[in-house]
């Protein structure tokens, strides 16, 4: 995802916490090591299956309202700056509209969705245009279905030109290189452009959660990112990095300045380490934010995690120890 850099503020006017919800974090705390972005899972359920996802299960139940409550919460005592609700699949939660007005009503600055776009409908988008939605990404594999996804564009043309009408948050569509013929990827792109969508481009990684294009998969991923310009160099541009010399290190800040929320309500580094990392969150302190913000995490040279590499920019100046 591209993640733009918050206004480094004490909190946004107007979204002082209820006088019964005790702020942890000082303004200067959180300059320091604070969130910028937390994933917070409402669902490990997809109504998917789709070949390249470890993310997800058909089984699980929705995480209840009361204990989303809790959890968004103590990220909003963290002063946590952008919230993004993710799965699974989200619009799964029968609740899924009430978690995102509960969103606006803490005081998040930006509350985003990550959807396969299967179950929007024109009553949902605008439910969530009312609820205070910012922000939606979706994700489409391809053009034609094939034996890894059925999330593609003939499934989700008509999903798409409903967001373009209907939705007054921003949505951005995300072509991607890995799961189909990497043409289909430009004409994702080309198609989100047209309808006034934002497009992006994700490259799948491999098993070893490494990058290996194909020369085809090359000159597309080249084709998009000079189709959608500036936008097409995320974090520094680490793709390019990763694609020439297999590694792109850089200071890793997962824990600190990006929080990984699982449906049992454990902080972990990111989705692709769960388990090598976690502490519950209602217990997530001060102290957790800053030794993770120092920890050097043994992944981070070849890490393909867009939204941890953006949420650790701003900081890669300052020193972690070891």
């Amino acid at each position: 995802m591209t993640l733009p850099l918050p206004v480094l503020a004490p909190g946004p006017p107007g979204a002082a916490l209820p006088v019964t919800e005790r702020v942890k974090l000082t303004a200067g705390q959180w300059l320091r090591f604070g969130p910028f972005l937390a994933h917070l899972v409402v669902t490990r359920r997809c109504n998917l299956s789709c070949g390249y996802c470890n993310e997800y299960d058909d089984r699980s139940p929705p995480v209840p309202f009361e204990v989303l409550d809790r959890r968004l919460t103590r990220l909003r005592e963290l002063r946590t700056w952008m919230v993004c609700l993710t799965g699974g699949e989200p619009t799964v939660h029968p609740e899924l509209v009430r978690i995102v007005a509960r969103m606006r009503e803490l005081g998040f600055r930006r509350r985003q969705l990550i959807t396969n776009g299967y179950l929007l409908t024109p009553d949902l988008i605008e439910r969530l245009n009312q609820a205070g939605l910012t922000d939606l990404q979706i994700s489409v594999d391809g053009v034609q279905r094939n034996a890894t996804t059925v999330k593609v564009l003939e499934k989700l043309r008509g999903k798409l030109i409903d967001l373009s009408r209907h939705a007054r948050f921003q949505v951005v569509v995300s072509g991607v290189i890995g799961s189909a013929p990497p043409q289909e990827a430009l004409e994702v792109v080309r198609f989100a452009r047209a309808n006034g969508l934002t497009p992006r481009i994700i490259l799948l990684h491999d098993g070893s959660g490494r990058l290996n294009l194909s020369a085809e998969e090359l000159a597309a991923y080249r084709e998009v990112k000079r189709i959608i310009g500036r936008t097409g160099r995320e974090a520094s541009d680490y793709r390019e990095e990763l694609i020439e010399h297999g590694r792109a290190p850089f200071r890793c800040r997962a824990g600190s300045r990006y929080l990984y929320v699982d449906e049992h309500g454990k902080v972990g580094w990111c989705s692709q380490t769960r388990g090598v990392f976690e502490r519950d969150l209602e217990a997530y302190s001060f102290a957790d934010l800053e030794e993770q913000f120092h920890t050097v995490k043994s992944c981070s040279e070849g890490c393909t995690v867009g939204c941890v590499r953006s949420a650790s920019v701003y900081d890669r100046w300052r020193p972690q120890q070891v």
